[in-house]
């Protein structure tokens, strides 16, 4: 089932990591059963020690793969930007289809190439990516607050909009982070599906092949536009992504749009909407 996953349940599996050996990797059965989709990304994880886990009562958080809906919509993530090398090039392939986004940003990198992105966001969705991608499931709770944040003020001086969705650098859940996410009101985003840059880095016709062929409803689709020449597999294949998907029925939303019902096309009022 296609169920986000709460972080009261995460928690349970971290609290049996933090009573034993005082830090301990997530298991990733205390996820849903994954049948058909790609693994699990949550590949790490450790509860602090240093955190108290039981000290937080209500389950703010909920940790989404992806959506369950019947419905052909899809949600493309962009990853580690922006850059300038590929961040411009994934803008203008979108702005010419029409087609939103959601970036993951890091904060150093928005930091340091602001003015790629100024005034080309509108319509996409930015989130939080730390702020120099190191992995959090090794910091404590006060150390992720802190980079979390920071990363947060940069994000939404760029945009005018406070990012609310964080995606952990490498998929790495651990209990801090999901402590941090919850007082900070983030939900975690991961996702279903990825680009595979580096098996398809020499053949961006099979990458197209792959996401059109076995993307499903409800989707969260994982690509970079930040890093090496494996990005371009991608980028060199975007457009013909997005025209094989539309062929197939598919509408394209940020992770936001995706989570509140997919958004109805424009000419459907809104339930209760004249």
């Amino acid at each position: 089932m296609a169920v986000p996953v709460s972080r009261r349940g995460v928690l349970r599996g971290a609290l049996l990591a933090a009573a034993g050996a005082g830090a301990g990797a997530f298991s990733t059965t205390v996820l849903p059963h994954w049948c058909g989709w790609d693994r699990p990304p949550v590949t790490g994880g450790y509860a602090a020690a240093a955190d108290d886990l039981t000290a937080v009562a209500h389950p703010g958080v909920t940790v989404r793969y992806f959506v369950q809906t019947t419905e052909p919509v899809v949600a493309f993530t962009f990853d580690d930007g922006p850059g300038p090398h590929w961040t411009p090039m994934v803008l203008d392939i979108l702005e010419r289809a029409g087609v939103p986004a959601t970036f993951f940003m890091v904060g150093r990198n928005v930091a340091e190439h602001a003015d790629l992105v100024r005034g080309r966001l509108g319509g996409h969705e930015v989130g939080n990516h730390s702020w120099a991608h190191d992995d959090l499931a090794t910091f404590d709770l006060a150390r992720i607050r802190a980079d979390l944040t920071r990363t947060h003020e940069v994000i939404g001086d760029l945009t005018g909009r406070p990012p609310t969705l964080l995606r952990p650098p490498f998929g790495h859940l651990g209990g801090s982070t999901l402590l941090a996410a919850d007082a900070m009101g983030y939900d975690v985003v991961l996702w279903s599906y990825e680009m595979h840059e580096t098996r398809y880095r020499n053949d961006p016709g099979a990458q197209v092949r792959d996401i059109v062929d076995n993307v499903r409803p409800g989707a969260i689709v994982l690509a970079h536009d930040f890093g090496d020449e494996r990005r371009l597999v991608t980028i060199r294949g975007l457009e013909a992504m997005i025209a094989g998907l539309r062929a197939r029925g598919f509408r394209f939303v940020t992770v936001s749009q995706l989570v509140a019902g997919a958004a109805p096309h424009p000419a459907t009022p809104a339930p209760g909407k004249a």
